[in-house]
């Protein structure tokens, strides 16, 4: 039997919009719109508004409203960068730090429920292969 990429695609992308949606109640009560959530996980492993927007493959201005948002709420910081003045670095607050865990064990809880349904060697597998999908390509 041949898998259509375009219908896996579409099944994936259909999961995590499942999966995203069952978590808007948590991240309303946090305060996080879907983007932002994305943002804020993200910040620490990419501090710089550029490398941000490259990683989550958004427009720079987008970053930048989103990260007005944050920071107006309190959940992350501009600092100068020491090592070029003329930068700023991102930080999340401890407020930022919470809201992010919290909006990630919800993630983790409800990607958990459609993973229970398989089988724990056919979750390994799972990650495998989206590890390998993550690869660059050769």
């Amino acid at each position: 039997m041949s898998v259509d990429a375009a219908q896996l695609w579409t099944l994936n992308h259909r999961l995590l919009n499942v999966v995203l949606h069952a978590c808007g109640t948590e991240l309303a009560e946090l305060g996080l719109e879907t983007k932002e959530f994305f943002v804020l996980a993200e910040v620490t492993a990419s501090p710089y508004p550029a490398d941000l927007a490259a990683t989550l493959m958004i427009p720079k201005a987008s970053v930048t409203a989103y990260v007005r948002n944050l920071v107006a709420k309190g959940f992350m910081r501009r600092e100068i960068d020491d090592a070029d003045l003329r930068r700023h670095r991102l930080v999340l607050t401890a407020d930022g730090e919470a809201a992010r865990d919290r909006a990630l064990a919800a993630l983790a809880t409800e990607f958990d429920r459609r993973l229970a349904r398989i089988a724990p060697r056919d979750r390994t597998e799972l990650q495998r292969i989206l590890l390998a999908l993550l690869e660059p390509a050769q």
